[in-house]
């Protein structure tokens, strides 16, 4: 296929062509690593996106909200506390992003198609470690995201707008923030698997109910195009911001 095929066919297996909303729902389990240190099991993760498309040239914009929980690895309920600290969850509002067409690798399983991407990133980190010693171990963020989404390949030779699809999640990246492991050397390894969903409320009820309490808008995509994306790190560079400016305003 060419670039603009292989993008049609991404677009259809990951959202839907004709800019209804789609969720995708998944879980896994968050690992801890360090050097002369086992690997431990340290969270459950719960997540969901919620996105549509909207036509943008030859190509498209992902106009998404995305949600995420941190879990007991043995009960799978969501967590509040770990390790006397405050867990703060995966709010992202926006997670939105550009396609265009490009070569994206694609492995024909028989009756299934893989589309498969690799993003490392690097850049400056929204928590200097100088301003935030206790939850930063480098002035540069460094992550390596894996993602494969696999379709029906019959489905992809019909013309729906949509196809169903499943996929997988790998995260390499450092500490969370909030988990206050200063220059602890290591990182945590995410591992996850979900699935496309015919609407929002095949979502978990548990889950759908701590959204609802909390932040509803993450229940629906995003209406138009913003950025930057908010990320854990912005999250709780803002968090730690807004404490500070209620400390101060309290003096």
């Amino acid at each position: 296929m060419t670039p603009a095929e292989l993008l049609q066919a991404f677009a259809r297996t990951r959202a839907s062509l004709d800019g209804s909303e789609v969720t995708f729902h998944w879980t896994g389990d968050v690992h801890s690593w360090g050097p002369g240190e086992p690997y431990r099991r340290v969270f459950g993760f719960e997540g969901v996106n919620v996105a549509r498309l909207v036509k943008d040239g030859d190509g498209y914009l992902m106009l998404s909200r995305e949600a995420a929980f941190y879990l007991d690895p043995r009960t799978r309920e969501i967590l509040e506390t770990w390790e006397d600290k405050p867990v703060i969850h995966v709010w992202n509002d926006p997670a939105n992003q550009k396609w265009r067409p490009f070569p994206i690798p694609l492995t024909d399983l028989g009756d299934q198609v893989c589309f498969s991407m690799e993003i490392p990133l690097a850049y400056p980190s929204p928590l200097p470690v100088a301003e935030f010693p206790e939850n930063s171990a480098d002035d540069t963020y460094r992550a390596l995201e894996m993602f494969q989404f696999f379709a029906p390949a019959e489905a992809l030779r019909t013309g729906g707008p949509s196809v169903p699809s499943t996929m997988s999640w790998t995260r390499m990246s450092p500490w969370l923030p909030w988990m206050a492991q200063g220059q602890r050397p290591g990182g945590l390894a995410f591992h996850g698997r979900g699935r496309k969903l015919a609407s929002w409320s095949e979502v978990p009820e548990r889950t759908r109910a701590y959204i609802a309490a909390r932040h509803p808008e993450f229940a629906t995509a995003p209406e138009a195009w913003s950025e930057p994306n908010e990320t854990s790190w912005t999250w709780f560079r803002k968090l730690a911001e807004r404490s500070r400016d209620t400390a101060e305003q309290g003096l």
